[in-house]
C-alpha cells in the first residue's frame, strides 16, 4: 500500500504534520474570530465548540497534489484540475463557517468542481457516461460528507477507512498516493475531534473530505482508462455506511415533504448517538461498518462481474433493511424534525 516513489514516507508525515498544526491555528483562529458551533435542537453536541479545522487537511491535501504533480509530470494537468476543484469546494465551506449562505450557491460552486473531475475522467477514459459518473459521485460525496459530519470523529475515521482501501485496490500509483496522504492529513486531524471534539471540521473541512475520496476514485477510472459496472460497485462498498445513511434519510425526509436542505437530526447515526448519549460507541461501529465493507471490496474485486452485482446488493440490502427498521422504532422517541 506504500506510494511507489522514494521518499513517501517523509511526505506522508509532513503531510499529517501540516494538519495537526493547520488544525492547531484553526481552532485559535476561530475561538478568536468566535466561530462557534453552540448546542441546539439541530445538533448532537452539548457544549460550544470551535469550527473550520478541517482546513488544516484541505493545506494538507494541496500540498499532495503539488507533490502528485512534481513526482509525476505526466498528470500535471489532472493535479491542477483537482486542486481547483478542491480549492473551490474548501474556499466556499470556509466561507459558510464564517457567514452562512444558501444551499444552491453551495450547490452551484459544488457543480463547477464536479465538472473538473469529470473533465479528468473525460480526458482519461474518452467517455462521456464516465464523465457523468464521476460528477454525479463528486456532487453526492461532498454533500454527503457535509450530512454525516455530525458527531465526534465520524466523518474523519470513515475518510480514513475509505481512503486506506482506495489505496489497496488502486492498480495506479498516483491514486494511490492521493489515498494515502488523505490519511495521513485525516490522521493529524483525528486527535482534536474523535472523542469529546474541541473543535469541529467544519464545512471547509466536511466539502474538503467528500471531494478528495470522489478525486482519489475518479483517478482510479482515469488512469485505468474505463471501469466496468462491477468495479463501480467494489468502489462504492468503503463509504457504504455513509450512502446507506444519507440518501435513505433524504429519501425519507423528502416523501415526509420536509424541507430536506435544512440542517436536522434524523439521520440514523444522530439518533444512535442521542439514545446512547455519547458519540463514540457510534463513530466505533460505522468504523467496523467501513472496515468490512473494505474487506469485502477487496475480497470480491477480481470476481466474475455477477459475483461482484450480487454481493453488493447483498451488502447495500443488508444495510438498508436495519436502517429502516432502527429509524422506525426511533421515530417517535427521536423524532428528530
Amino acid at each position: 500500500m506504500m506510494a511507489q516513489f522514494p521518499g513517501a514516507m517523509a511526505w506522508l508525515l509532513l503531510l499529517f504534520g501540516m494538519s495537526v498544526l493547520g488544525t492547531v491555528f484553526a481552532q485559535r483562529y476561530a475561538i478568536w474570530r468566535d466561530l462557534m458551533d453552540h448546542p441546539g435542537e439541530r445538533r448532537s453536541h452539548v457544549v460550544a465548540t470551535p469550527r473550520g479545522g478541517g482546513i488544516g487537511i484541505a493545506l494538507a491535501l494541496l500540498v499532495a497534489l503539488w507533490v502528485g504533480a512534481w513526482r509525476y509530470p505526466a498528470q500535471v494537468g489532472v493535479m491542477l484540475a483537482i486542486a481547483a476543484g478542491l480549492l473551490l469546494v474548501a474556499g466556499i465551506g470556509w466561507f459558510d463557517d464564517h457567514r452562512p449562505l444558501t444551499p444552491w450557491s453551495r450547490l452551484a460552486v459544488h457543480a463547477l468542481a464536479s465538472a473538473l473531475l469529470a473533465a479528468v475522467a473525460y480526458s482519461g477514459t474518452g467517455q462521456w457516461h464516465t464523465a457523468l459518473i464521476a460528477f454525479a459521485l463528486a456532487m453526492v460525496l461532498v454533500n454527503i460528507w457535509n450530512f454525516m459530519d455530525g458527531i465526534d470523529g465520524i466523518a474523519t475515521t470513515q475518510a480514513v477507512v475509505v481512503a486506506c482501501a482506495c489505496a489497496a485496490l488502486a492498480v495506479d500509483p498516483l491514486a494511490r498516493w492521493m489515498s494515502l496522504a488523505l490519511a495521513a492529513a485525516c490522521l493529524g486531524f483525528l486527535p482534536f475531534n474523535l472523542v469529546n471534539a474541541r473543535i469541529f471540521l467544519g464545512d471547509v473541512g466536511s466539502g474538503a473530505l467528500g471531494y478528495a475520496i470522489a478525486a482519489v476514485m475518479v483517478l482510479m477510472v482515469a488512469n485505468a482508462g474505463s471501469m466496468s459496472p462491477s468495479a463501480w460497485i467494489v468502489l462504492l462498498l468503503p463509504p457504504s455506511a455513509f450512502l446507506l445513511d444519507a440518501s435513505l434519510t433524504l429519501v425519507s425526509r423528502i416523501l415526509r415533504g420536509e424541507h430536506w436542505w435544512t440542517a436536522h437530526v434524523g439521520h440514523a447515526y444522530q439518533r444512535w448517538a442521542r439514545l446512547a448519549g455519547r458519540h463514540w460507541p457510534v463513530t466505533l461501529a460505522y468504523t467496523i461498518w467501513a472496515l468490512a465493507a473494505s474487506t469485502l471490496a477487496l475480497s470480491i474485486q477480481h470476481h466474475s462481474v455477477k459475483f461482484v452485482v450480487m454481493s453488493g446488493i447483498a451488502w447495500f440490502l443488508g444495510g438498508g433493511i436495519p436502517w429502516l427498521w432502527f429509524q422506525s422504532r426511533c421515530a417517535h422517541r427521536l423524532p428528530g424534525k
